[in-house]
């Protein structure tokens, strides 16, 4: 039988166990994946604590991202077949799915092929990071050659993301973390600047950057008092997107800088994308494309995990110490 990891209460990450359940055939319109490797998400971490945009119904699996082989279809699968290689697309709800475990079933319209080139790790590390980003700067933000892109949180897997896309688009990356010691990471990364919040000021360094101007995009998942920072630091027109909330205090609208430069504030997630079929679809090829260019390249962790060690990888994940996608071999 193939262990799972499930979740029996909301909690710390010691909530989560490895238990053997049956093996399970995939349904209607669903594949059954051999899972190779997993890849960890902030999502996951709220979701466990019961913190998440949905509620746990327990026990509970979770996950939303795995690379893997199908090993069995379901009634009515087109497109993929048995001993295809795949990994996991976010559209689906983790009170109806995970794929934390040796073996996942997921809606087909949930996987999609990878580039070969990239391995089962890589796999793991790409559709979250890459297709969030895609959606706020390309789909929504429509970047273009020599606009500037704030990026807060960078050194998380979204935030490298974020980097690449706006090189791959001719853009400047201006990329944010808290401490210095991510500083030369976040610049061979491929960030163009990077401001170190703990010892600067972001408005007045993104000022001083761009000359007044600005920067035209800005991709944030912390919210909290640090979005007037962000506002000040916009440019007249400019669009904030927050697409997530990583900060436990409230957030106050920037009233003033909003009204003076025409600011957009956006809420933004992904399913924004993943759930629409015609949307996901430019998504995915899009990114498919520039990771066979290497124009995008997933960066993971150099701290490795096995799937016995699901919750020091949760311990990890909350210490914010990572730099890339935290993957989970199985």
């Amino acid at each position: 039988m193939p262990r799972i990891v499930r979740f029996h209460e909301l909690g710390q990450p010691d909530v989560l166990k490895l238990e053997e359940l049956p093996l399970v055939a995939p349904g209607e319109a669903e594949v059954r994946i051999k899972v190779e490797a997993i890849g960890l998400n902030r999502a996951e971490v709220v979701f466990r604590k019961g913190q998440y945009i949905e509620t746990p119904t327990l026990p509970s699996q979770l996950g939303y991202e795995a690379a893997g082989i199908i090993d069995s279809v379901g009634t009515g699968v087109t497109g993929f077949k048995v001993g295809d290689r795949v990994s996991s697309i976010p559209s689906f709800s983790m009170v109806d799915y995970g794929v934390y475990g040796e073996s996942a079933i997921l809606p087909v319209t949930a996987v999609a092929h990878y580039p070969d080139k990239l391995s089962a790790s890589e796999g793991a590390a790409i559709w979250m990071q890459y297709i969030t980003a895609y959606g706020a700067l390309i789909e929504y933000g429509k970047m273009k050659k020599d606009d500037v892109v704030l990026i807060t949180a960078a050194s998380s897997s979204v935030g490298l993301a974020a980097i690449q896309l706006t090189k791959a688009t001719g853009g400047l990356a201006i990329a944010t973390t808290r401490g210095a010691d991510k500083k030369s990471f976040l610049l061979d990364a491929g960030a163009d600047h990077v401001i170190v919040t703990d010892e600067e000021n972001i408005a007045e360094r993104v000022m001083e950057i761009t000359s007044g101007a600005g920067a035209n995009l800005t991709f944030d998942p912390v919210g909290g008092p640090a979005l007037l920072d962000l506002a000040d630091a916009a440019a007249k027109g400019a669009t904030i997107y927050q697409y997530g909330a990583l900060s436990p205090e409230p957030t106050p609208f920037p009233l003033f800088p909003a009204l003076v430069k025409g600011l957009t504030i956006r809420g933004y997630t992904l399913f924004e994308i993943t759930q629409s079929p015609e949307l996901c679809e430019r998504a995915r090829e899009y990114v498919f494309n520039l990771l066979e260019s290497g124009d995008l390249k997933p960066i993971i962790d150099e701290q490795r995990f096995s799937l016995d060690e699901i919750v020091e990888a949760h311990r990890f994940m909350e210490t914010n110490k990572q730099k890339g996608k935290i993957v989970v071999t199985v």
